[in-house]
C-alpha cells in the first residue's frame, strides 16, 4: 500500500486546499503534487514559519538543483499559481515568481479572431455562392461552416458526422472517437438545429443512418483539404486577406472559445466553475487547452479581463504555448 504523505510545514493546510481546488477544476496534478510535497519539506527544513514567501525562497526551490529548463518551467508555473492562490486568500507577504523558462515552439500560430463584420461578410459569401452541377457546396457549406463557428467543433469532427449522429428532436450532435478517442454530446442552438434538419430533408430523404451527414457529391466523406481550399476562397471573395499564417479554418474554433469566455466574463460568471464545462464541450483532454483560451481572451480583451485577473489570475496561465493542441 502506498504511504500517505504527511504535510508538515506551516504552509501545508493552504497547499492541500490549493491542490484540491486545482483537481476540482479539471487537473490531474500528479506531477505537481510531488513538487508541492518537496516545497512543503523545503519550507519546513529551512525553518520557515507562517505564510511568508520571498524571491530568494522561490528561486532557491526552483533553480538550485541542476535540472532541465522544462522542469524549471513546471516549477515556475506551479509556484506562480500557488503564490497567487495565497494572495487571493488574503496573504500579503507573498512574492509571485516570474515564468521565464517556457520552451520555444517551432510552430507558433497566433489565432485570428474575426470581427463581427468579417463573419457577416464570410457568411454572406458562403450563402450566395453560385450553384454548380459538380458540387453541393452551395447547399452544404452554409450549414457546415455555421457548425464550426457556432460550436467550436474541429473540422474532422464535423466531416465524420453520420446521419444518425444528428438528433433533431433534442438539438444534439454526437461526436464519436474524436481526438484523444473521446465521445461527447454537442448541444446546438435551435436556429442551427432547424438548418440541419432542413438540409437533411433535402439530401437525406433516402439515406441510411450510416451515411455522412455532410457528403460529397459522390456520397463519400468530403476531404479535409477541400474544406481548407473552400475557406480560402470565401475569405478572398469576402475581402479578407489570407497568408501562410492564416486565417485558418481552425481559427473558427478559437473564435468560439474566446467569444464564450468574453460573454461569461461580462456576465460575471464564476470562471473556476464554468471552465470545466467549456473543456468538456470542446473535447479537451485536460484543462490546459481551455486555459490557453483564457489567456488568449485576456490578451485580446485586457479591459474586460483586468477585473478578473485580480480574482482569477491563478487560473490564467502565462504566455508560452500559442496554439491550442487539444
Amino acid at each position: 500500500m502506498k504511504d500517505i504523505y504527511k504535510w508538515n510545514s506551516d504552509l501545508s493546510e493552504m497547499l492541500v486546499i490549493f491542490l484540491a481546488e486545482k483537481r476540482m477544476t479539471g487537473y490531474t496534478y500528479n506531477a505537481q503534487e510531488k513538487y508541492l510535497r518537496r516545497f512543503d519539506e523545503y519550507y519546513l527544513r529551512n525553518g520557515y514559519s507562517g505564510v511568508h514567501i520571498t524571491k530568494s525562497m522561490t528561486d532557491a526551490f526552483i533553480y538550485t538543483v541542476p535540472e532541465e529548463p522544462s522542469t524549471h518551467y513546471i516549477k515556475e508555473r506551479l509556484m506562480r499559481d500557488v503564490t497567487m492562490f495565497l494572495i487571493r486568500n488574503g496573504y500579503r507577504e507573498v512574492y509571485v515568481p516570474e515564468v521565464k523558462s517556457a520552451p520555444k515552439s517551432a510552430n507558433i500560430h497566433t489565432p485570428y479572431i474575426f470581427m463581427e463584420d468579417e463573419m457577416k461578410r464570410i457568411f454572406n459569401t458562403i450563402d450566395s455562392w453560385e450553384d454548380s452541377f459538380y458540387t453541393d457546396r452551395h447547399i452544404i457549406d452554409p450549414i457546415f461552416f455555421r457548425i464550426l463557428y457556432g460550436t467550436g467543433m474541429r473540422v474532422s469532427e464535423v466531416l465524420n458526422l453520420l446521419v444518425k449522429d444528428f438528433d433533431s428532436s433534442n438539438g444534439i450532435l454526437t461526436v464519436y472517437h474524436a481526438k484523444n478517442n473521446k465521445d461527447r454530446l454537442i448541444p446546438i442552438a435551435p436556429s442551427l438545429t432547424k438548418r440541419i434538419a432542413e438540409l437533411s430533408d433535402k439530401i437525406h430523404r433516402y439515406s441510411k443512418d450510416s451515411d455522412f451527414l455532410f457528403p460529397s457529391r459522390t456520397r463519400h466523406r468530403i476531404d479535409q483539404s477541400t474544406i481548407y481550399r473552400r475557406f480560402r476562397q470565401y475569405l478572398h471573395r469576402a475581402g479578407i486577406s489570407h497568408t501562410d499564417s492564416g486565417p485558418r479554418v481552425h481559427d473558427l474554433r478559437h473564435n468560439y472559445a474566446v467569444k464564450c469566455l468574453k460573454r461569461w466574463v461580462l456576465a460575471g460568471e464564476e470562471l473556476t466553475n464554468i471552465l470545466p464545462y467549456l473543456a468538456a464541450y470542446m473535447g479537451h483532454s485536460d484543462f490546459r487547452g481551455t486555459q490557453y483560451y483564457l489567456r488568449l481572451t485576456a490578451d485580446l480583451y485586457p479591459n474586460i479581463i483586468s477585473r478578473e485577473e485580480a480574482e482569477f489570475g491563478y487560473v490564467i496561465p502565462e504566455g508560452g504555448m500559442t496554439d491550442e493542441r487539444n
